[in-house]
C-alpha cells in the first residue's frame, strides 16, 4: 500500500509530546519541527491518528512542497497534484493560506491562484466548467509558504481536536483539551496514583486525566472530516472505534479530584463530566484549595491556578502562590505540576522547581512547572 505523509499540527513547545504519541501509535519514520510532527502513514491510519491523539490541534495530510518565487510556481506547482484523486465533481474544498518570510504574502492572492489552479485541473479531468460543491465531502486545503517553500496540505480533521465534544459549557479562561492532555503526559502521572486539581475550573484536567486513566480514545464521541472522503475505506473509522471501546479499562481503580472555589465551575464541571457519562467517577467539590484535606501520600496536582489574566488582582494571585507553596510543602510525597505566566512563581511558592519548560496557553506565554515528588515506595 502507497505510504502518505501525515503532519500532526500542535502549539510550540509540545512538539516532543506528540512525537512520543505518535511513536506510541506505531509509527517510526517521524520528522519534529516548530508546531509540527511529520510522519508516514497508510491512508485508513488517518482514522486511528485522528481518533487517538490527545496532544495535537489537527492531522494534515500532506500533498506536495515545492519552491515558489512567483504566482506562477504556485500556480503550476498547485496544478500538477493529482486533486481527482481526492476531489469528486460535487465536493467542496475551500482554501486557507498563510506566509512567512517569502517573497509571496500577499494571502488573499494566494488563496486565489490555488483555488483557480485546482479548478482548472479539475475542469480538465471532469469536463465540467462549474462547480456547485454541495455535497457533505469537504477538503479543506491550506498553503502555508514558509522562506518560499511551499507545503500543500489537506485537513482531516475538521474542528480542530481539542473539541471533544464532552465540553458544552467552559468557565473563564478554559483551558484546552490538548493542552490538559499534555500537561498530565509531562507529569508521568499514573492511574494508581491520586490525581487532584485544586483550581479545576470547568473540569478539563481532571477529565482528561480520566480519558488518560481508563484508556479512552480522546476522538470517540467526535466526528471528523475525513468520514465523507473516498480516500478512506467506508468503515475505517467504525473499526477504528470498536477497536478503541474493546480497549477501555473499566476494572482500573481511579482516585480524580477536582476543587474550585467557585460554585459555578464546579456545576460546569460536573455537567461536563456528565456528557462523558462519568459524574460519578470523578469527585468534583467546591472548596477553597487552603481547606482541602489531603490524607494518601503520593498524589500528583496538574493545575492550571489563576495568573491575574484570569482573575484580575495580582496581589490576590500572589497571596494564592505562597498558599499553594505551603500547603504542599507539608504534603512532601506529593508531586506538582502547574503553568502560570507569573513569572516570580517560583519565590512565591517558596520552591525552586525540578524542571520547567516554555509552553503556550492559548497566545499566553507560561511556564510549565514541574516539582517532583519521592517515588512511591
Amino acid at each position: 500500500m502507497k505510504k502518505i505523509t501525515l503532519i500532526a499540527t500542535c502549539a510550540f513547545g509540545l512538539e516532543a509530546v506528540v512525537k512520543r504519541e505518535i511513536i506510541k501509535l506505531g509509527f517510526d519514520d517521524i520528522k519534529v519541527s516548530d508546531g509540527k510532527v511529520e510522519f508516514l502513514a497508510n491512508v485508513n491510519d488517518i482514522a486511528k491518528v485522528n481518533l487517538w491523539i490527545r496532544c495535537a490541534e489537527r492531522i494534515l495530510l500532506k500533498l506536495d512542497e515545492f519552491k515558489v518565487l512567483s504566482f506562477e510556481d504556485l500556480y503550476q506547482g498547485i496544478k500538477k497534484i493529482k486533486w481527482e484523486d481526492l476531489i469528486s465533481v460535487n465536493d467542496k474544498f475551500p482554501v486557507n493560506a498563510n506566509s512567512v518570510k517569502s517573497k509571496l504574502f500577499s494571502l488573499s492572492d494566494i488563496q486565489k491562484i490555488t483555488k483557480r489552479a485546482v479548478v482548472d485541473r479539475l475542469k480538465n479531468v471532469y469536463g465540467v466548467e462549474w462547480f456547485d460543491e454541495t455535497s457533505n465531502a469537504l477538503y479543506y486545503i491550506e498553503v502555508s509558504i514558509l522562506k518560499d517553500i511551499a507545503t500543500v496540505t489537506v485537513d482531516t480533521s475538521g474542528e480542530a481536536l481539542h473539541k471533544r465534544g464532552y465540553r458544552k459549557r467552559a468557565g473563564d479562561a478554559p483551558l484546552k483539551e490538548t493542552l490538559a492532555s499534555a500537561m498530565i503526559s509531562l507529569s508521568f502521572w499514573e492511574p494508581n496514583r491520586v490525581f487532584y486539581d485544586p483550581f479545576c475550573g470547568s473540569g478539563t484536567l481532571c477529565i482528561e486525566a480520566y480519558m488518560m486513566g481508563r484508556n479512552i480514545a480522546p476522538g470517540i464521541m467526535r466526528n471528523f472530516a475525513f468520514e465523507n472522503w473516498n480516500l478512506l475505506d467506508k468503515d475505517a473509522l467504525k473499526n477504528e472505534k470498536n477497536k478503541a471501546r474493546a480497549l477501555i479499562d473499566y476494572d482500573r481503580d481511579l482516585k480524580i479530584l477536582g476543587s474550585d472555589i467557585d460554585r459555578q465551575s464546579i456545576l460546569i464541571a460536573r455537567d461536563n463530566a456528565d456528557i462523558l457519562g462519568v459524574d460519578e467517577e470523578i469527585s468534583f467539590f467546591i472548596k477553597d484549595m487552603r481547606d482541602v484535606d489531603l490524607y494518601n501520600e503520593y498524589g500528583v496536582v496538574v493545575t492550571n491556578p489563576p495568573y491575574g489574566e484570569r482573575m484580575g488582582d495580582i496581589e490576590e494571585v500572589k497571596r494564592l502562590y505562597r498558599d499553594f507553596g505551603k500547603k504542599f510543602k507539608e504534603l512532601d510525597t506529593w508531586s506538582v505540576y502547574l503553568i502560570t505566566s507569573i513569572e516570580s512563581f517560583e519565590n512565591l511558592y517558596g520552591r525552586k522547581a525540578d524542571r520547567k519548560r516554555k509552553l503556550f496557553n492559548g497566545r499566553i506565554k507560561v511556564d510549565f512547572y514541574q516539582f517532583y515528588g519521592p517515588k512511591p515506595k
